[in-house]
């Protein structure tokens, strides 16, 4: 296994082998809970948008392993009056243990990352959203009572609806496991070629089996449907023409009759009920979409714990 970078700022940032020992560090920590491998340390925390689980996952996370969050508005910094990123990521590496980050562009993580020295994480942007994945995949993991990788790749999770930031994640994560993904929507909200593209080539290497697809009937033998909302944040003048492409796709209880008995469905929240997922779907699965809330925190843990030293 090589050694973590400073940073986690995409999947592909991770080999198999990392990703397996961050599921099992998550997993302890869940049972153990409290630590104080933090006492003393600061992390900031920059969102440039919305958020409840993330916000609130990382902040406890930090402050059960005995740190302190220190949350910046982006509004209140002086890059809201033009200090360069460089600037920025060099001073308050200076101040802080490690940053953690939600943009609307990739690229400002990038930049930040490249001039910070202390460890960098993406807490979202708009082309992945790796830590919301990790605990995705140590929820899946534990309700499948997945002992190893040969039993992963056995699983067939279906991506429902618009390809965005977390549906770019599954397929990174897919395409570096090795497992089975179908991306099920609308043609013109399918994964954008380039990160199409980067994640074939890396399945090629870990015979990882990924279908693109408007079909209904490839929901069939599903044993994971997640979805989320039609509607990203950033693309709110789209939501009418969202909503009457991505209509057929609604995760509803026609949908899951298609799939295997056992299927779980997921959803990384916040959901628009009775859009993207059914009032009466996520009432049914709320103890997974809950489980699957709830990992936030465990995943989060250890990426930090593993990133901070």
């Amino acid at each position: 296994m090589k050694k973590f970078k400073k940073d986690l700022l995409s999947i592909y940032d991770l080999d198999m082998q990392q990703i397996w020992s961050l599921i099992g560090k998550a997993v302890k920590l869940k049972k153990s809970g409290y630590t104080d491998k933090f006492k003393g340390k600061v992390f900031g925390l920059i969102f440039e948008k919305p958020s409840t689980r993330t916000m609130v996952s990382f902040s406890t996370a930090i402050a059960q392993a005995g740190g302190t969050p220190l949350v910046l508005d982006p509004q209140k910094l002086q890059t809201k009056r033009g200090e360069s990123v460089s600037d920025t990521a060099k001073v308050l590496s200076r101040y802080l243990d490690g940053i953690i980050i939600r943009a609307f562009k990739h690229e400002y993580v990038e930049e930040f990352a490249k001039y910070s020295t202390i460890p960098v994480i993406n807490a979202l942007t708009d082309a992945e959203h790796p830590c919301q994945i990790l605990g995705d995949l140590m929820t899946i993991i534990e309700k499948f009572n997945i002992k190893s990788f040969k039993e992963l790749k056995k699983l067939k999770i279906a991506f429902v609806g618009d390809a965005n930031n977390v549906a770019n994640s599954w397929l990174a994560l897919s395409a570096v496991l090795g497992l089975n993904l179908t991306l099920l929507g609308a043609k013109q909200y399918a994964p954008k070629k380039d990160l199409l593209d980067k994640a074939l080539i890396t399945a090629k290497k870990t015979n990882a089996v990924i279908n693109v697809s408007t079909d209904l009937d490839d929901i069939k033998n599903s044993d994971v449907i997640y979805t989320d909302v039609w509607t990203s944040m950033g693309a709110e003048k789209e939501e009418k023409k969202r909503i009457k492409a991505l209509s057929p796709y609604q995760v509803n209880i026609n949908m899951l009759k298609k799939a295997n008995k056992n299927c779980i469905v997921m959803h990384c929240l916040p959901a628009v009920r009775d859009e993207e997922i059914s009032t009466e779907v996520m009432d049914i699965q709320e103890t997974n979409i809950l489980d699957q809330a709830e990992n936030r925190l465990h995943i989060q843990k250890a990426i930090l714990l593993e990133l901070v030293k």
